[in-house]
């Protein structure tokens, strides 16, 4: 009932650890807030790298169809009559 880590000797310096530098601490966050991200990203997708590939095409389809639309002449006819 009365346990106090200092009476284990040297134990109570290993139950605090050692805090990483600022950097370290920096770098640990964005990974850990990435990963985070792409688990909500993919919650109920059985297959995700096949819902990337399919949103790229789509991107892609998306990045063609404007160029062609923009190298045609933008689309509108302009007539006097």
């Amino acid at each position: 009932m009365g346990m106090c880590l200092p009476c284990f000797g040297g134990a109570a310096d290993d139950v605090v650890p050692a805090t990483p530098d600022p950097d370290a601490r920096r770098r640990q966050l964005a990974e850990a807030a990435e990963k985070r991200q792409k688990e909500t990203a993919y919650r109920g997708v059985k297959n995700p790298e096949a819902v990337e590939r399919k949103r790229k095409k789509q991107e892609d389809m998306e990045k063609q169809a404007m160029t062609t639309s923009t190298s045609g002449g933008g689309g509108l006819k302009w007539q006097m009559g």
